[in-house]
């Protein structure tokens, strides 16, 4: 996820200086974006019953694909 600091955001000011919207590379957005998506995969998912590492091992094994 690209830190604030580090992007290059210009923003737009109404008549009195007040910041309105902000301008993002391209690159920044997009990937912002697929933060975003990720965070919202997260929360969707947070409620999904869990398994241990080794569970997930041993199922990725039987169904060959480990």
């Amino acid at each position: 996820m690209p830190k604030i600091e580090n992007i290059d955001a210009e923003y737009v000011t109404d008549k009195n200086g007040v910041k309105k919207s902000v301008i993002l590379p391209l690159d920044d957005f997009y990937e912002l974006l697929e933060e975003l998506e990720d965070m919202a995969a997260v929360a969707e998912r947070k409620d999904e019953p869990t398994i241990s590492h080794e569970q997930l091992v041993e199922d990725l094994k039987k169904n060959g694909l480990l």
